[in-house]
């Protein structure tokens, strides 16, 4: 069986760290972990792991990772809508059509109450940032997943509930763990949640904002 090959992009974050160690004893997946530093690579090993150093705004280097790929998922933070144009036309000149992209919650004015409103009083400037990456995906032609987090927590645990674009947010947290299950049960299951925006929370958690605020 031929294994799937997965581009990590950003993978020295929290949340692709939780999606690594769902993966890295899958023995039918390749994971390409990616970051601008080494010193941010996880320190993980095997067969079936390859790191490469290397800026997502440096097209060359980002083409020579994408090549070959299956599926690319990516988890950044800073310039996204810049970084969202590269990936896409990167994988576009390489025949890549798999992306799995994480953005935030709020990003389609879709966190109803007080919450939304708290929400964009507090991250306002990033949802503008992560939308027009949005835009840019979803005119992409790429068989893509946006994903849409709750607020964030370090929790031991696998708890969530998802809902779609046009449907409101539900939630106000959700542990990283959480989201990354979610991510590795799409990159195990690439035939799910494709050209679909999704928000994960944690069941319960409604409220005028998170409970560590």
């Amino acid at each position: 069986m031929e294994k799937t090959k997965v581009l990590v992009l950003g993978a020295g974050g929290a949340i692709a760290g939780h999606v690594i160690t769902f993966l890295v004893k899958n023995e039918n997946i390749h994971l390409t972990l990616f970051a601008r530093e080494a010193s941010q690579i996880p320190g993980v090993h095997g067969k079936n792991i390859s790191k490469v150093v290397g800026d997502v705004l440096n097209r060359e280097q980002l083409s020579q990772a994408v090549e070959g790929q299956n599926i690319v998922y990516a988890n950044l933070s800073g310039t996204v809508e810049k970084m969202a144009k590269e990936i896409v036309l990167t994988m576009q000149a390489n025949r890549v059509h798999r992306l799995i992209f994480v953005t935030s919650l709020g990003i389609y004015d879709e966190v109803p109450g007080p919450f939304g409103k708290w929400n964009n009083k507090m991250i306002g400037s990033e949802l503008v940032r992560y939308r027009k990456a949005a835009d840019v995906i979803e005119a992409s032609g790429l068989d893509y997943t946006i994903i849409r987090p709750a607020w964030l927590t370090d929790n031991d645990e696998v708890n969530y509930e998802t809902t779609q674009k046009n449907e409101p947010f539900k939630g106000t947290e959700v542990s990283r763990k959480s989201v990354g299950s979610f991510i590795a049960e799409i990159i195990q299951h690439p035939e799910k949640e494709v050209k679909a925006s999704v928000g994960v929370n944690k069941p319960g958690t409604e409220g005028a904002k998170p409970s560590f605020y």
